[in-house]
C-alpha cells in the first residue's frame, strides 16, 4: 500500500501541530494522504457542539479562528475519500464480524480497505481487529 489515510484523532494532532505527526506528513508527498470524509463529521460535530454552549464574544471569536486557522488549512491539504455505496457495503461486512471496533473506525477503515491504504492512527488496538487492514502510527 502506497498511499496513507488519517484517522480522525491523527487529524487533530495535525491540526494543532503534533511534531512528530507534521515530520512524518511533511516526508509524503501530499498526494499519497488522503483524508476520510469520516473524520471530517467527527470533527464538525465536535466543533459544532462546542460552538453552541460558547455564549462570550471572545470565545466565539477563538472557537472560529480554530476552524479557519487549524481546520481548514489541514482539511484543504488532502484530497477527500467519500463514504461511497461500495465502501458502505464493505463496512457492512466488517460490521457482521462483530469486531468490537467502534462504529466511526470501521467506517474509516472500510475506506481504506477500499481504496487500498494504510490507516494512520495511534488506536492500533481497534483497527487492529479488522482484517486486513494495514495501519501506522506517525504520533510516536
Amino acid at each position: 500500500m502506497s498511499g496513507f489515510l488519517l484517522d480522525t484523532d491523527t487529524l487533530s494532532l495535525a491540526q494543532f501541530g503534533h511534531a512528530t505527526v507534521v515530520a512524518n506528513l511533511a516526508s509524503h508527498v501530499a498526494a499519497d494522504v488522503a483524508l476520510p470524509v469520516i473524520a471530517l463529521q467527527e470533527q464538525m460535530r465536535g466543533w459544532l457542539n462546542r460552538l453552541t454552549r460558547l455564549t462570550s464574544p471572545p470565545q466565539l471569536a477563538d472557537w472560529y479562528d480554530r476552524l479557519v486557522g487549524r481546520m481548514f488549512p489541514v482539511w484543504r491539504s488532502y484530497s477527500l475519500l467519500s463514504f461511497t455505496e461500495p465502501t458502505i457495503l464493505r463496512f457492512e461486512h466488517l460490521r457482521s464480524l462483530k469486531l468490537n471496533v467502534g462504529l466511526m473506525d470501521l467506517r474509516i477503515a472500510a475506506i481504506a480497505l477500499e481504496n487500498g491504504l494504510t490507516v494512520v492512527t495511534r488506536n492500533q488496538r481497534d483497527f487492529g481487529r479488522v482484517p486486513g487492514l494495514v495501519t501506522a502510527d506517525w504520533s510516536a
